[in-house]
């Protein structure tokens, strides 16, 4: 209708009349243009707002992974002052204790993840449909973080494999099998008991003992162990601080402290 009428009025060269409707066509235009650009970035900000969310359950898991590595590894640190003070030939500890602390200190505890695990639920294009530049921030920081840092590798140390080469295998066996990891409350949460008194022949844990004085250099390999777990613990202190960030700023409906 409006082009018969543009038509008409070019014919009788109605210049005003002209330009009243093409400008009500060009705003209509711009308009429905500018309200279809808002109602989509306004669904897109939705689902972004739902996505992070569901990134609730994810930061729940290495919170909890967290909160057990600490006191696993407080207990690792006490295993490791005993075997040290077995290398200095302390006469207050005997050879059973010195070779089943020389063992466990060589426990680990270590969860697999990556930051692909973040990026394929939230999608590192929707970070910039989030408005509140903290958050953003703080979630670019997870999502591209190298999580290497907590993994196998990073504690994995020349200590933990030159000790088992030394013990015997049949001690190893025992203390495992009496003293290992336990999960009372989850299978991906492991407990290491802070004591181990299982009983050992005294000549088996004398010899032993006599291995691992045999190699004093182990004592530096413990030494630089020790050096790993802390860089681990510190990394995974970092970045709990940041996910109670993140998950203090998201939705109320998805923030569980």
């Amino acid at each position: 209708m409006i082009y018969k009428r543009v038509s008409a009025r070019l014919r009788a060269q109605d210049w005003v009349a002209i330009t009243i409707e093409l400008t009500i066509v060009i705003v209509g235009v711009f308009v429905g243009t500018q309200v279809s650009n808002w109602n989509a970035d306004r669904l897109q900000k939705r689902e972004t707002q739902r996505m992070l969310v569901q990134l609730v359950p994810q930061f729940d898991v290495l919170q909890s992974f967290f909160n057990s590595a600490r006191p696993y590894y407080r207990v690792t640190r006490g295993y490791t002052d005993l075997a040290l003070r077995g290398w200095h030939n302390d006469p207050s500890l005997n050879d059973r204790d010195f070779v089943i602390a020389a063992y466990q200190a060589s426990q680990i505890f270590v969860m697999g993840f990556n930051s692909s695990a973040l990026s394929a639920t939230m999608g590192v294009d929707r970070l910039k449909d989030i408005d509140e530049p903290q958050l953003r921030s703080h979630l670019s920081y997870l999502m591209f973080q190298d999580y290497s840092q907590i993994d196998l590798a990073a504690v994995d140390t020349p200590y933990r494999r030159n000790v088992r080469r030394i013990i015997p295998l049949p001690i190893q066996d025992k203390i495992r099998a009496s003293c290992g990891d336990t999960y009372p409350k989850s299978p991906l949460l492991a407990v290491l008991p802070p004591r181990c008194n299982i009983a050992l022949s005294p000549s088996e844990t004398a010899d032993a003992a006599r291995l691992l004085r045999a190699h004093p250099d182990l004592m530096q390999d413990l030494q630089w162990h020790t050096a790993a777990i802390v860089n681990f613990l510190e990394t995974i202190n970092q970045l709990d601080q940041v996910i109670k960030r993140v998950k203090r700023q998201l939705p109320n409906d998805g923030a569980k402290q």
